[in-house]
């Protein structure tokens, strides 16, 4: 869910220029720091997103971050204050929160006024953490594709990327990953003291080990290719298993092939978090 309006009324080319990324924006806010701005030529599109909610605006170059934000933060602060989470999250049609235009509006009539704005409001917190924690700069590239045309991204986030958040861990899961960093521990604690085997058998073990911890990795962060690695993690589990058959009981077999599946199913239900869905409010 996304709110967008203009600070100034100039309906030019640079305008409608700026207006056509507000989409595609709106569509990855969630793999975008919090706060961020978008230079298009004379227009800068600025935006914030919290609880799943964006808030975005369009102003020319010129125009101060600090009141840009300001203005953004007291749309986020009010918009928080006047709908409970249970609403938003069930709003299924475009304009379900039509009724808050009225504030919009209002506020940004006080902001395209920033000289008496200025001594109207207190700036100093804002102007403290917009020096502490500059807006992320982002370039059209980061977008991708806008329109149907596709933009070559050469760009990437430097110093705190925004890491893309994954679901809440459920108790299932701490269970595969607590019963993963166990038959990781075995594989090792097996491969130190298997000094008569031959060479292949304690690489076994090792492979082992790695792919179960490889496995917990894969289920605490979020990574391309994620659900891909789990199971070929998961296959190179089971081949080490095959390999390692005359050492093991068939109890002991079941178990690590058990816990690699229970791994894999919990890495996969845990999922990157989705934004709330896009109306164009």
């Amino acid at each position: 869910m996304w709110y967008f309006k203009e600070l100034y009324y100039e309906q030019d080319r640079g305008v409608q220029e700026s207006k056509k990324y507000l989409k595609t924006l709106s569509k990855k806010l969630s793999q975008h720091p919090d706060r961020c701005t978008l230079k298009t030529g004379q227009y800068n599109i600025n935006f914030t997103s919290s609880l799943g909610v964006g808030y975005m605006m369009v102003c020319i170059e010129s125009y101060p971050s600090v009141l840009a934000f300001s203005f953004l933060d007291e749309l986020q602060r009010e918009f928080i204050v006047s709908y409970d989470t249970k609403r938003i999250s069930s709003a299924v049609r475009p304009y379900s929160f039509i009724d808050f235009d009225n504030f919009i509006q209002k506020t940004k009539q006080r902001y395209n006024s920033p000289r008496s704005l200025s001594t109207k409001i207190n700036l100093a917190d804002m102007q403290t953490e917009i020096k502490l924690r500059p807006p992320y700069q982002l370039s059209t590239s980061d977008l991708g594709t806008v329109n149907g045309f596709a933009h070559q991204s050469t760009s990437k986030y430097k110093g705190i990327a925004p890491n893309q958040m994954l679901e809440p861990v459920t108790l299932a899961g701490i269970v595969s990953c607590v019963l993963s960093l166990l038959c990781g521990s075995l594989n090792l604690i097996q491969g130190v003291h298997a000094i008569e085997s031959i060479l292949q058998m304690k690489i076994a073990f090792f492979l082992g080990m790695a792919a179960c911890f490889y496995q917990c990795y894969l289920f605490a962060f979020c990574t391309s290719w994620r659900n891909v690695k789990s199971c070929l993690s998961f296959g190179l589990i089971c081949l080490c298993s095959m390999y390692l058959y005359e050492l093991r009981n068939m109890w002991q077999l079941l178990f690590h092939v058990t816990v690699g599946v229970f791994t894999t199913l919990q890495i996969r239900l845990r999922q990157p978090q989705g934004k709330a869905p896009d109306y164009n409010v």
